[in-house]
Order: structure tokens, then C-alpha cells, then sequence
């Protein structure tokens, strides 16, 4: 009579696991590559997760900069050129990575304060109604050409 008592309470604690919240979409691994000219937009990069739920980011928004644009990369008739994007679709328990080369954001008129301290905070604006804050680490021109990256300027802007 033991044994069964024994595998329920076994059996408890996987049970209420299944019973949790669901698994939250999230950002990370954020960066921002600025141009080596003021005067030309910055390049910000991300992997977004999807959770449980699939989700749209719609929008990034931040008090450190002038403007923020989703872009893609696409070739067009065989010249390779950027377009905004008004959302991306994270699917659910995958991710979209914004790498260089590909989708990514265009970030004008980064403030000084940002620069001097190394990094910015991003708002991610989602189609579920959440907003995801993330901190992103500013790479200067030099270090990002330290690191193997090509400049800004090659983004296509």
C-alpha cells in the first residue's frame, strides 16, 4: 500500500512544474556597433528567444539615441540594399538572430552619455504587450574592427 502513496508523491512535484507560467520570450547577447561617423547611423545587433508562445517584436525604442529602425538586408536585382521592417516574427521556442549582414537595427544620434558609459538600454516593444528592457554594450569603431567586424559604413548606409 506504501508504493502507491510513494509514486504520487514522486509524481508531485513534475506535475506541478507542467502547471507553471509559460516560458517568456527574451533578448540577449545586444550590441551596438557605432560608426566612426557622427553624422551616420550606428548598427545595433541581437538574438530575440521565443518562449512557449510565438511573439512579434514591433518596435525598439530608447532615450539614448534620436531614431531606431528595424532594417533587413536583401538583395535586389542582384545589389545588395537595406529596407526597414515594421515587425519581426519570433516563433516559439526558436530565435532570430540581428547579425551583420542581415536583420539588424539603425540607431542615429547615440548621445555622448551613452557612449562614455558603454552601453544603452534598448525597449523591446512586443505584440503581447510586453516590453523587454535589455542592456546593450557600446564597440567603438576600433573595437569593432579589432574584433573582425566590418564597419558601419559597410552596412549599406
Amino acid at each position: 500500500m506504501r508504493a502507491p502513496f510513494a509514486l504520487i508523491a514522486l509524481a508531485a512535484p513534475l506535475a506541478l512544474t507542467a502547471c507553471g507560467d509559460p516560458a517568456p520570450s527574451y533578448i540577449d547577447q545586444a550590441w551596438v556597433r557605432l560608426s566612426p561617423n557622427k553624422e551616420s547611423p550606428s548598427a545595433g545587433y541581437f538574438v530575440a528567444h521565443g518562449g512557449d508562445a510565438g511573439v512579434q517584436i514591433r518596435g525598439v525604442l530608447t532615450a539614448y539615441a534620436v531614431r531606431v529602425e528595424m532594417h533587413e538586408s536583401v538583395m535586389d536585382k542582384g545589389v545588395m540594399t537595406m529596407k526597414p521592417i515594421d515587425s519581426v516574427d519570433v516563433p516559439a521556442k526558436g530565435e532570430v538572430a540581428f547579425a551583420p549582414g542581415g536583420k539588424h537595427l539603425m540607431l542615429w544620434g547615440i548621445n555622448d552619455a551613452a557612449i562614455n558609459q558603454g552601453k544603452m538600454e534598448l525597449t523591446f516593444l512586443m505584440s503581447d504587450g510586453k516590453r523587454l528592457l535589455v542592456d546593450a554594450v557600446i564597440r567603438k569603431p576600433e573595437a569593432a574592427g579589432a574584433a573582425g567586424a566590418k564597419p558601419a559604413a559597410h552596412e549599406g548606409h
